[in-house]
């Protein structure tokens, strides 16, 4: 069951550059900066409010974000749901045709169990679901 919005995912290909707008005009504090060596981005989580904003910049040209900036441009990448019970979720949507990124949870930027699930059964939206 999702029980929240968790974060939204923003791909760009500079990262000072992006926390300059959002961390230093914008005022978001940034909860963290990590590199995620499995998915080839260093990410900066930012806090607005009780939802968080990740800044994701790739840091390898075959990495999916840098693909998706070379196709799309920069911008909002993914929208992330908070679920209970994950491996259970992923199981019901994917019975209901709902095809999944990630069969088996992984672990994300925050230490959470997390999937995506493909943008062609969410109406070209990449959906990630995170299990606090």
């Amino acid at each position: 069951m999702i029980t929240g919005l968790e974060h939204v995912g923003i791909a760009v290909s500079n990262l000072d550059e992006a926390l300059e707008i959002y961390e230093r005009i914008l005022g978001l504090n940034v909860k963290k900066i990590k590199i995620i060596e499995e998915q080839k981005v260093k990410a900066a989580l930012l806090l607005a409010g009780e939802i968080k904003i990740e800044l994701m910049e790739p840091t390898d040209e075959e990495s999916p974000v840098a693909k998706f900036i070379k196709k799309k441009g920069e911008g909002v990448h993914h929208i992330a749901f908070t679920v209970t019970n994950l491996e259970d979720f992923l199981k019901m949507i994917k019975e209901k045709g709902i095809v999944l990124v990630d069969e088996k949870p992984r672990i994300g930027a925050e230490g959470y169990k997390m999937a995506f699930l493909h943008p062609k059964s969410t109406e070209n939206v990449l959906v990630e679901l995170c299990e606090k």
